[in-house]
């Protein structure tokens, strides 16, 4: 397969083995690997009070009758102005986990689908030595300055991170670390060629049996 790669400011072609990545897009897998990522940012802390929570006494307000009134048992009443809430929500875990299996074909088919899309760039990002925002921004407009980026390295590069850092819609992950939500919300893909190696290696077809 020929992708997009890039070298020295100028973008050209390449022959890449998209083998490994399969030959089917799996769309089911996809969205449940993305749902279940989003799942598991949720932060469960919303909490309102219910009438056992509010605050106030127990006592009855109004004798029972003859006060032309409705009834009323508790200031704390759901229909009181500042009583509790009915069947609010409560703080809660929201997040569950795939099988490993599972999340690899959905990285590999994340991965397949953008290499068919046309938004894989493999490419060198040249050495930094300091982080440079000049140089990450010159690298983003030799690339189009597409909205969104993600920038996947084959091992971790502290000044690479801080120099993209500051530019919205650009993330830089790790191959070892990069997920299938990371690839659907990443835009372009620019990744070094070890990296998707590495990539290959721990989700490709040819290695499906093998520890990850």
């Amino acid at each position: 397969m020929q992708v997009k790669s890039y070298k020295a400011g100028s973008i050209g072609q390449v022959d890449f083995d998209a083998t490994p990545f399969g030959e089917k897009v799996l769309f089911r897998t996809l969205k449940d690997a993305v749902v279940m990522h989003q799942a598991n940012q949720r932060q469960g802390t919303v909490k309102t009070k219910g009438r056992s929570d509010v605050a106030g006494t127990g006592k009855k307000p109004y004798k029972q009758k003859h006060t032309g009134r409705a009834r009323a048992g508790s200031v704390k009443s759901p229909i009181w102005r500042g009583g509790g809430t009915v069947f609010g929500p409560l703080p809660r875990d929201y997040s569950y986990h795939m099988p490993k299996k599972a999340r690899r074909v959905a990285l590999r088919t994340a991965l397949l689908g953008k290499l068919r899309d046309d938004e894989v760039v493999i490419g060198e990002l040249g050495d930094f030595p300091a982080p440079s925002a000049k140089a990450a921004r010159k690298i983003l407009a030799d690339l189009g300055t597409p909205r969104r980026v993600l920038v996947v390295l084959a091992k971790a590069d502290d000044n690479v991170w801080r120099s993209f850092r500051n530019f919205p819609g650009v993330q830089v992950r790790v191959a070892s670390d990069v997920c299938a939500f990371d690839i659907v919300a990443g835009g372009v893909i620019f990744a070094e060629g070890p990296a998707l190696d590495a990539i290959a290696a721990r989700v490709g077809l040819k290695t499906e049996g093998a520890k990850s």
